[in-house]
C-alpha cells in the first residue's frame, strides 16, 4: 500500500518540476530571449535620442547671407510608455483637440507602440515655453530639437529651393534617413543635400519615473556628436538677384545672368516668384499646396525649364555655323526680299555685322538655305538631310538642344530642341521634306526651341569669343573650398574667334548705332553687346534680349525673356537687360524713370512714347 503512494508523490513531484521548468523557461524567453519584452524594459529607463547637426548656410558671392537655421522642437512620443495620462489638460497645454490627439496617437502606435516618433513637429521656442514646465507630467513624451531653414531675403526661391519631411521614396533611397527626418525637396537643398545635410549624432539617456532626463547611460559611452553640414557658397549676387525680381514683377518670363570667363550665375529669376520662407515651419504644407495650383505656376523654374522658340537671337549662332562651314563670307550681302519671308522696314544688308544689326529675316532665310543644301547629294531631300545633320552638330556644341550640366537637380532642367532628321522623316517621311520644309529655323522659330539658361549660355559664348564654362551656382563648399572641376572645363565651339568678333561687333551695333533693333538697352559709358528677339506665340508674342558687357573684357551676359510682351524684344527685354547691366557693373542705376516704369509697368499695358537716347559726344 505504502509503494503505491509513494509511486503518487513521484508523480505530483514530476508534475511540479515540470510545471517549475516550464514557468522558468517562459520567464527566460520573455526576458531574455524576447525582442519585443528586451526593448520595452530598455523603454521603461532609457531614451534614444536624435541629435540633429545644424545644417549647413548658404552665402552668395559676396559673403552675404542667404540662407541660415533657427531652434525649433519636435514633440516625440512612445506609446507603450503612456501611463496615468490626463488627455484634456494634455490636449490644453499644447493647444490641440481631442480629435488631433487620437489622430496623432494612432498614427504613432502604427509607426511602432515602442520606438519613438513625432507626435507634434516644429514647435516655436514660443510655443514651447508654454508647456515646458509641464513636460514632466507627461510620461511617454519628450522634446527633440532641431533647425528649421530662415531665408535672411525673399529673393531666389526657385534657386535655393526648399527643405520639407522625407517620404517614403527617400527612406527607400537613403537609409540614412528615418520618418520625421528632413530632406532638401528642391534647388541647391537638393542638388548639395549631402553637403548640407552633415551627420546625426546619438545620445542615449537614463529617465526616472515622470519621463524626466537624468544623466547619460553608462557616462556617453555610446554617444556621438551630431557633425554640421558644410556651409555652401554660391556665385549669385544678393542685389543683382534682388533687382532683377523688382524688375520682373507684374510679368512671366525670366532672368539669367553669367559671369561669361567663369560660367557662375550671378542671377537667376523666374517670374511670378515668391518668398521661400513661405514653405517653412508648419505652414509649408498649406502654402505648398497653394503655390503649387497657382496658374501662374510660381514654383516652376522657368530659366531651366522653360522651352521657348528663340526668335531673332539664333540668328547669331547661325552666322557663326555658315560662316564656318563658308557657305558665306563677312562681306557676304543679300537683299531684303520679303517675298521669301517677312521683315521689318531695313536697308538690305551687305555683311553679316549689318545683317546681326538689323536682324533681317530674308537674309537669314538665305543663310540657312546654304547650310542646309550644300549641293554634296543632287536629291534635294539626301542633300537636306546631310546639311541638317551637320547644322545640328554644330548647335549642340552651343549647348542646344541637351541638358547644361547646371548644378542644380537634373529633373528640374529641360533641353529645348534642335530637330535631327529622324525628327523629320517621322513629320513627313523619309525623304519627303527638304529646305523648303523647314525654313522656319532659319530665323529661331519652326520647330527649333531653346531653354533661357541656354539663350544666355550664348551669350557668354560670344563674349569669350567661342567657348563657354558649364554655368554653375556654386563657387565652392566646405572648410577646404571645395569645388567641382567640371566648372573648369572650356567647351569649345570649334569656331574661329574672328567670326565671333564680327557678331560681337554687329552687337554692339544693335545697341549703339542708328538702325539698331535694341537702343533702350544703351547705357551712357558702357559698350553693352546685344541682340533682339520677337518669338511668335498664340497670344502676344515673347519678347527676347541676350547680351554682354563691355565688349571687351566682359563681366555679365544676360538672357531676359519677357512672356506675351507687345512689342518685341527691343520693347521689353531689352531695357531690362541694359537696367541689369548698369546695376551689375555701375553698382547703381541712374536712369531713374525707366527704372521706375518697367518695374511698375505689366506686358498688358502699353509702355508710353519715349525718346531714343542719344550717345554724349
Amino acid at each position: 500500500m505504502s509503494n503505491r503512494y509513494a509511486d503518487r508523490s513521484h508523480v505530483v513531484k514530476i508534475i511540479f518540476i515540470v510545471v517549475g521548468v516550464l514557468f522558468v523557461g517562459r520567464l527566460a524567453m520573455l526576458q531574455l530571449f524576447n525582442p519585443k519584452y528586451r526593448e520595452l524594459a530598455k523603454l521603461q529607463s532609457l531614451r534614444n535620442v536624435t541629435q540633429y547637426p545644424a545644417r549647413g548656410f548658404i552665402y552668395d558671392r559676396h559673403g552675404a547671407l542667404l540662407v541660415h537655421n533657427e531652434a525649433v522642437y519636435d514633440l516625440m512620443v512612445v506609446p507603450r510608455m503612456i501611463k496615468d495620462f490626463d488627455t484634456a489638460y494634455f490636449c490644453e497645454s499644447v493647444g490641440i483637440t481631442r480629435e488631433d490627439f487620437n489622430e496623432r496617437m494612432t498614427k504613432a502606435r502604427k509607426y511602432s507602440p515602442y520606438a519613438a516618433s513625432i507626435f507634434m513637429k516644429q514647435i516655436s521656442k514660443e510655443e514651447y515655453a508654454k508647456f515646458e514646465n509641464k513636460m514632466f507630467r507627461f510620461k511617454g513624451f519628450y522634446i527633440s530639437q532641431r533647425t528649421l531653414r530662415i531665408y535672411d531675403r525673399p529673393i531666389a526661391a526657385q534657386v535655393l529651393g526648399y527643405v520639407g519631411e522625407v517620404n517614403q521614396a527617400d527612406l527607400d533611397r537613403d537609409t540614412y534617413y528615418r520618418q520625421g527626418d528632413y530632406i532638401g525637396k528642391s534647388g541647391l537643398e537638393k542638388s548639395y543635400e549631402e553637403v548640407l545635410r552633415g551627420v546625426k549624432g546619438k545620445k542615449i539617456m537614463h529617465v526616472d519615473v515622470h519621463n524626466r532626463e537624468v544623466g547619460p547611460y553608462r557616462n556617453g559611452e555610446f554617444d556621438t556628436l551630431p557633425v554640421e553640414g558644410y556651409n555652401l557658397y554660391t556665385t549669385l549676387d544678393a542685389d543683382l538677384q534682388a533687382y532683377a525680381e523688382e524688375l520682373m514683377a507684374n510679368k512671366r518670363g525670366c532672368v539669367v545672368a553669367l559671369e561669361p570667363s567663369t560660367g557662375e550665375v550671378l542671377a537667376m529669376v523666374s517670374a511670378p516668384t515668391y518668398d521661400p520662407n513661405l514653405l517653412v515651419g508648419r505652414i509649408r504644407g498649406e502654402n505648398y499646396n497653394r503655390l503649387n495650383s497657382d496658374i501662374a505656376k510660381p514654383m516652376l523654374n522657368r530659366a531651366l525649364m522653360g522651352q521657348y522658340p528663340p526668335g531673332s537671337i539664333f540668328k547669331v549662332a547661325q552666322s557663326m555655323v555658315a560662316l564656318d562651314l563658308g557657305v558665306i563670307t563677312p562681306g557676304t550681302g543679300f537683299v531684303c526680299d520679303k517675298s521669301l519671308v517677312g521683315c521689318h522696314n531695313h536697308p538690305s544688308a551687305r555683311s553679316v555685322q549689318e545683317a546681326i544689326k538689323m536682324s533681317c529675316n530674308p537674309y537669314y532665310y538665305q543663310v540657312y538655305r546654304r547650310v542646309i543644301q550644300q549641293g554634296k547629294y543632287k536629291s534635294i531631300y539626301k542633300d537636306s538631310q546631310y546639311g541638317l545633320t551637320v547644322w545640328r552638330e554644330y548647335m549642340l556644341r552651343f549647348g542646344f538642344g541637351q541638358k547644361l550640366d547646371i548644378d542644380l537637380p537634373k529633373g528640374g532642367l529641360s533641353t529645348g530642341n534642335i530637330p535631327d532628321t529622324a525628327y523629320y522623316n517621322r513629320w513627313y517621311g523619309k525623304e519627303r521634306w527638304a529646305f523648303s520644309t523647314i525654313y522656319s529655323n532659319s530665323i529661331g522659330q519652326g520647330e527649333v526651341t531653346v531653354v533661357p539658361i541656354q539663350m544666355a549660355n550664348l551669350a557668354a559664348i560670344v563674349a569669350n569669343r567661342g567657348y563657354y564654362i558649364t554655368p554653375h551656382v556654386v563657387r565652392y563648399y566646405g572648410p577646404d573650398s571645395l569645388c567641382d572641376e567640371r566648372y573648369r572645363e572650356h567647351h569649345e565651339t570649334g569656331i574661329k574667334p574672328e567670326y565671333f568678333d564680327i557678331a560681337a561687333a554687329g552687337m554692339y551695333d544693335v545697341v549703339h548705332t542708328a538702325g539698331g533693333t535694341a537702343r533702350r538697352a544703351y547705357v551712357d559709358g558702357l559698350d553693352v553687346c546685344g541682340k533682339t528677339g520677337t518669338a511668335e506665340n498664340f497670344g502676344n508674342d515673347h519678347s527676347v534680349f541676350i547680351c554682354f558687357a563691355p565688349k571687351n573684357d566682359p563681366k555679365i551676359a544676360l538672357a531676359v525673356y519677357v512672356e506675351n510682351a507687345q512689342g518685341g524684344g527691343g520693347t521689353w527685354a531689352a531695357p531690362i537687360a541694359g537696367l541689369l547691366v548698369e546695376k551689375y557693373i555701375n553698382g547703381e542705376v541712374k536712369r531713374k524713370d525707366v527704372e521706375k516704369m518697367y518695374k511698375e509697368i505689366n506686358p498688358c499695358q502699353k509702355l508710353p512714347l519715349t525718346r531714343r537716347v542719344k550717345k554724349k559726344k
